[in-house]
């Protein structure tokens, strides 16, 4: 079993490499991270055809073979698979994210757009993303929302779904998104099946422009985020806001299937009966 190891934040994240160590008992690991933070870039590669990505070695204490790549984690992951650190992969595990990837973050989370990679590559990616104080802001923890941050319960919870994922592979590459509590593990309540929800716990409010000083036409935006929302518990959201662990499959991208004789005006008719 060769599972690689990525996330969104960068190679130095504690993060990354608590759950690195944690996969080690699981298989061959190798560590594929970005050299620098890729927070929001989902499932971006980046422009390949102006780009010219490096990759350098780096050392993750307990661990044989890490790697920085001057791209996003999708690209980890693409590169992985064309075989640029050695034979295939039979998993990808992305994490640990300090901010709970749930709601509508799902979309721009570059944890979870490291499993959906794998999975266009058909392989199996799990995604693990924990809550921080505050719960974040549209899936990313702001620095001091991280301090006390409780790494080894997240990885703890990753070990035990890598276990049963290994234990009974799917019939087809799957997609687990995995939110963990920041709490000790004997205070995690549950496991919840969810769903993913329309809201993040915590979203971004609003946005303004701020005359940038010394400069002509050129402004900072600055931001500022609402109140914690109490989200559905059967959502991925409120699970984990209730210090439940939350699992949930991310299905895949579908078109809707038209009959072919269908006019400009019969096709739209038909999607807007199928919505």
């Amino acid at each position: 079993m060769r599972i690689l190891v990525t996330n969104d934040d960068g190679i130095d994240s504690v993060g990354l490499h608590v759950l690195a160590r944690a996969m080690n008992r699981h298989g061959e690991v190798v560590v594929v991270a970005p050299d620098r933070e890729y927070s929001g870039a989902s499932s971006a590669v980046g422009a390949l055809h102006v780009m010219q990505p490096e990759v350098h070695k780096a050392h993750i204490e307990g661990m044989k073979e890490s790697w920085a790549l001057s791209g996003p984690p999708a690209l980890c992951v693409m590169f992985a698979r064309l075989g640029l650190f050695g034979a295939p992969f039979d998993l990808v595990v992305a994490g640990i994210n300090p901010g709970a990837n749930v709601g509508r973050s799902v979309y721009h989370s570059g944890t979870i757009g490291a499993a959906l990679t794998a999975r266009n590559g058909g392989i199996s990616g799990v995604a693990i993303s924990q809550a921080v104080n505050g719960m974040g802001v549209e899936g990313q923890g702001w620095d001091d929302m991280v301090k006390g941050q409780l790494w080894e319960s997240a990885a703890a919870v990753a070990d035990v779904v890598v276990e049963g994922l290994i234990a009974h592979p799917p019939s087809e590459p799957v997609v687990v998104n995995v939110n963990v509590p920041n709490l000790p593990v004997s205070e995690i309540k549950s496991w919840r099946r969810t769903v993913v929800g329309s809201d993040p716990p915590r979203a971004m409010a609003t946005a303004t422009m701020e005359q940038k000083e010394g400069h002509s036409d050129s402004y900072y935006v600055r931001m500022a985020w609402g109140d914690e929302l109490t989200l559905p518990i059967h959502t991925d959201g409120g699970a984990v806001g209730a210090g439940e662990v939350s699992i949930t499959y991310i299905s895949r991208l579908e078109g809707i299937e038209i009959p072919a004789d269908s006019g400009p005006e019969r096709a739209i008719a038909s999607l807007l009966k199928l919505s």
